[in-house]
């Protein structure tokens, strides 16, 4: 490939990006207006929820090229309401586990994105929680936000590595968070998001065509656990069960 050849396609792939870039914020912003719209006359988060699992989430997997395929999520029972840890790849992981999810889905996001416009609006009319990294004082009573929302029958998702993998090695799942199911004694449930830092890397906004593959495993009880020892075994444990189902694709 010659020099000018090169440029070319430099060129274009910068174009495609930027044109992906203002697509996805129109079709965000849009999606999320009308989702709030309809929150705002129904009175029902799970209807807009699903929305973003119906609507908005296949229109950016789809727009980014991005082939998703869901295994294991037939063999869960979605009557009841799970704690759901993943790893994280990319940003483009929250639409695909909206998809997979086949029920109205919770997220724990960090504080900075309660700022965002739009996104924010949509998390905090959604009853989405938020975590405040440089306020240990909001621990508890995030934990306590988190298990009233699972023991409300809701599902909640969190990404306990505490940020997005920049090499695809999946960190130690921090303890923390396990506590919210432990005190709602409801189940964990580990899921792996495999191809997501390929389609879209965690830095930057560079999209390419791929496959985006979302794994469940088995629900771990959470009965057993007890104090940071178990809270942290248990975190444990769905590390090590999200790493099996990573190498599943090896």
């Amino acid at each position: 490939m010659d020099e000018a050849e090169s440029a070319a396609r430099r060129l274009a792939w910068g174009v495609h990006n930027a044109v992906g870039f203002v697509f996805t914020l129109f079709w965000t912003a849009g999606w999320i207006s009308l989702a709030l719209l309809v929150l705002l006359a129904t009175r029902r988060r799970d209807v807009a929820l699903r929305m973003a699992a119906r609507c908005w989430a296949p229109g950016l997997t789809g727009g980014a090229g991005a082939r998703l395929v869901v295994e294991g999520a037939d063999a869960v029972d979605w009557s009841r309401p799970y704690l759901l840890v993943s790893n994280h790849q990319s940003v483009i992981d929250i639409c695909a586990l909206f998809q997979a999810v086949p029920v109205p889905l919770h997220f724990l996001l960090k504080q900075e994105m309660a700022k965002v416009p739009f996104v924010g609006w949509y998390a905090r009319a959604c009853g989405m929680l938020f975590i405040e990294r440089d306020n240990p004082r909001a621990g508890p009573r995030l934990r306590r936000e988190a298990a009233a929302l699972l023991g409300a029958g809701h599902t909640l998702c969190l990404f306990p590595e505490g940020t997005r993998s920049r090499t695809g090695v999946v960190a130690p799942f921090k303890g923390g968070g396990f506590q919210s199911a432990i005190d709602a004694g409801v189940d964990v449930l580990p899921v792996a998001i495999d191809g997501a830092g390929d389609v879209l890397p965690p830095e930057g906004f560079r999209v390419r065509a791929g496959v985006i593959t979302v794994r469940f495993g088995a629900p771990l009880a959470t009965g057993d656990a007890s104090g940071a020892a178990g809270r942290q075994a248990l975190a444990d444990a769905a590390h090590a069960s999200v790493l099996a189902l990573l190498r599943r694709s090896a």
